[in-house]
């Protein structure tokens, strides 16, 4: 068996500015883990990384490994028998050695085929890198303790592996976001939603720190990022870190995955598109370089079905990282896509829809000894043609951010940051369009051409006053100038984790969050002038508790209550009547509370799955009057099952519940939605990395329709037959 690479993250805190200087641990004896023999008999083929918390003494003995988070299928238990045999020369404060507590990583690469391989060295951790490294306590007998940026503690992730095998997925990141707690869909499918009752045009979606428009293709087709480049995706529905503002709904955080001077690769292809990622080192590891992309031939089959009808999508990736020195290291991402919907006429290209973003992505990254900084420059360029519409709006944009955290202590890091962004957003005059008719006009009035400036800074503290909790107070502050208009905003954080036991943990989150007028979803260019109104203001809070069950399945029970002012929400207070551009400007008063279920199991387990159940209430005030959201759904659950057949095979199910929307003037609601999703998958693995897999795939397998307003939608359904490898 191949053993896996093992990497290390330290961060040590200071307790005193004149206490002696402190040398973290370093690696003297390798102690690699092989991939488990348990792990090859239940089908696992994917990469696994464990991180373990090693507490070394003054010796340099690995005392105990704690894993923080279980992988299973023997993972665990190879990754932390291994860690006991590692030897370090121990952490030293001066000259005198003492205890020590790191983060150390295990990462296992996809295993071998059957008939195993000769066996190969494995390759030796990095040593630990010494950022951030401050002063601990002065006192001899106390150790040098981790302290990183580690996950807030209202949040909820799923990683590239677990959705890879989520039914209904397709394997791409962004669409699990819909099967999260708190998270009520607008329609079936569509990548737009309510999050904790904050309507899709407050929710915010970042790539690495960088907005992201919208999320797929068209609407219902595929993510707009290649899914072998994301890591993990993050929902943050309320209270989250400082770092995170201008939007008064939930945070969705994506990660790209780490940079990998090895060369490797996947790539998949479909009934309706094909796309590839791949990645290699150059000068002799210092530095990376990864190119990804996605094409549709849509255009060629919907030409079949429905002549003159063209449908194309497509978006690109590019990354190159660099280390000038071991604590320097420079970054340039760019990526970007774009969508058409179009009918071809005798009198030419009638666009129906059309849609492109660009980003390009400028970062430097530094470590010192007790921190890190970063600073970051983005280019953006954003360009729409609205339906309904005969003229395009776009939005050139430049945004500059820096953030930073230091070790304030030997149980605190402060973090901190500022960021800014200017948007030229400008919008043609229509060609054909009479200037006199109300809705030309209404579109000009709201979506002028003119310059937006934002700029913000924000500071948070990461504070663990004893053992097992957590307390992340914060701030962020913002200006926004739009035209003749400006507006400022404070919004203060408070989250906490409290450990009662090692199996059960308190959370709870609370925070302020402003935004400018939003659209009725999030599209490219399209943000509104009507900052006259003022900002819209959400308070947001939870509560809950966490507990680990045997079986390693974690349940979570959370309490949610949102106040909106000022809300700029027309899809929830005027879904029934009008168009898309109609009454942008109305404000309302929203509330929204309930009640979130969340029970999980790794969907990579033999036997893996999840439970999303969401119970909530959501109204809008206004005019003296008050009345459900238009999109208030009342239950909305998810649930999913994988289950590894054996011989390579693995197949899931996924089934969606929802109920019916209010119909306005009504005490009646439409009725429940249902849908069941299906996945079926064989591998076939050669060598130590190289693999294949025939996917089967289809969403809503039960052609269910849906009732939206005074309108049976449906079915809409996709089917994917495909395959995907990688190497």
């Amino acid at each position: 068996m191949a053993a896996p690479a093992a990497s290390q993250e330290i961060e040590i805190q200071p307790r005193a500015e004149r206490a002696p200087a402190v040398t973290p641990p370093r690696v003297l004896a390798d102690s690699p883990a092989a991939y488990p023999e348990r792990a090859v008999r239940e089908g696992v083929t994917v990469t696994v990384e464990v991180i373990l918390i090693l507490e070394i003494d003054a010796t340099g003995k690995v005392s105990r490994a704690t894993v923080l988070a279980p992988a299973g299928h023997g993972f665990d238990e190879a990754a932390t028998s291994a860690a006991l045999g590692l030897s370090f020369e121990p952490a030293r404060r001066g000259d005198h050695a003492v205890p020590s507590k790191i983060r150390y990583r295990y990462l296992f690469p996809p295993p071998p085929p059957p008939a195993p391989p000769e066996p190969a060295e494995a390759p030796k951790p990095r040593e630990p890198e010494p950022a951030p490294v401050p002063d601990p306590a002065p006192a001899p007998e106390a150790g040098v303790t981790v302290q990183g940026d580690r996950p807030p503690p209202a949040r909820v992730t799923l990683t590239r592996q677990e959705v890879r095998q989520l039914p209904g997925a397709f394997g791409d990141p962004f669409r699990a976001i819909e099967s999260m707690p708190g998270v009520t869909p607008v329609f079936s499918g569509l990548p737009f939603f309510y999050v904790r009752g904050a309507p899709p045009g407050d929710v915010g979606y970042f790539l690495d720190g960088v907005r992201v428009p919208y999320l797929y293709h068209l609407l219902i087709g595929p993510s707009v990022v290649q899914p072998a480049l994301v890591d993990r995706v993050t929902l943050h529905p309320g209270g989250y870190p400082a770092r995170f503002g201008r939007f008064a709904g939930g945070i969705v955080s994506a990660e790209t995955t780490p940079a990998l001077t090895e060369t490797h690769g996947e790539g998949n292809l479909r009934l309706f598109d094909a796309g590839a990622f791949v990645e290699t080192g150059f000068d002799g590891g210092r530095g990376t370089v990864a190119l990804g992309g996605r094409y549709s031939y849509t255009a060629a089959l919907m030409s079949q079905l429905v002549p003159g009808l063209r449908l194309d999508y497509r978006d690109a990736q590019a990354r190159i990282t660099y280390d000038v020195t071991s604590r320097d290291r420079v970054t340039v991402f760019g990526f970007g896509a774009y969508d058409l919907l179009a009918q071809e006429r005798d009198t030419g290209l009638d666009v129906l829809f059309g849609s492109e973003f660009y980003r390009l992505d400028l970062r430097h990254e530094h470590t010192f000894d007790n921190g890190a900084i970063l600073s970051a420059v983005t280019l953006g360029f954003d360009q729409i043609h609205p339906p309904g519409t005969e003229r395009n709006v776009t939005d050139r944009s430049i945004a500059a951010r820096t953030a930073f955290r230091v070790a304030a202590g030997k149980r605190a890091l402060l973090r901190g940051g500022a960021d800014v962004a200017l948007d030229a957003f400008r919008t043609e005059k229509a060609p054909y369009g009479d200037p006199d008719d109300p809705r030309v006009q209404e579109f000009d009035r709201t979506f002028p051409s003119r310059d937006d400036l934002a700029t913000g800074a924000w500071l948070d503290v990461v504070l663990e006053p004893v053992d097992g909790v957590e307390i992340v107070p914060g701030l962020r502050l913002d200006r926004y100038q739009s035209g003749q208009a400006s507006a400022f905003a404070a919004d203060p954080r408070l989250a906490a984790r409290f450990e009662v036991s090692p199996s059960l943990r308190i959370i709870h989150a609370y925070g302020i969050a402003h935004q400018p007028p939003a659209f009725v979803t999030p599209l490219p260019g399209l943000s509104p002038a009507e900052l006259e109104g003022g900002l819209q203001t959400a308070f947001q809070t939870s509560a809950g508790v966490e507990l680990d069950l045997p079986e390693e399945v974690v349940a979570s029970v959370t309490a949610f209550n949102n106040v909106f002012f000022d809300m700029s929400d027309a899809l929830g207070t005027n879904a029934d009547e009008g168009g898309p551009f109609d009454d942008l400007d109305q404000r309302s008063l929203g509330s929204a509370y309930g009640l979130e279920l969340y029970v999980r199991r790794r969907l990579t387990k033999k036997l893996g799955g999840f439970l999303s159940y969401t119970l909530s209430r959501s109204s809008r005030s206004f005019e003296r009057t008050s009345a459900p959201s238009a999109f208030d759904r009342t239950h909305v659950l998810n649930a999913a099952l994988t289950y590894d057949l054996g011989r390579s095979w693995r197949a899931g199910t996924r089934g969606l519940f929802y109920t019916g929307t209010p119909i306005r003037g009504e005490d009646e609601r439409n009725p429940p939605f249902y849908r069941l999703d299906l996945r079926a998958e064989k591998r076939w693995s050669w060598g130590k990395t190289t693999w294949l897999s025939f996917v089967a795939e289809v969403m809503n397998a039960t052609l269910s329709k849906e009732t939206i307003g005074d309108r049976e939608i449906g079915p809409v359904t996709i089917p994917s037959l495909g395959l995907e490898g990688g190497f």
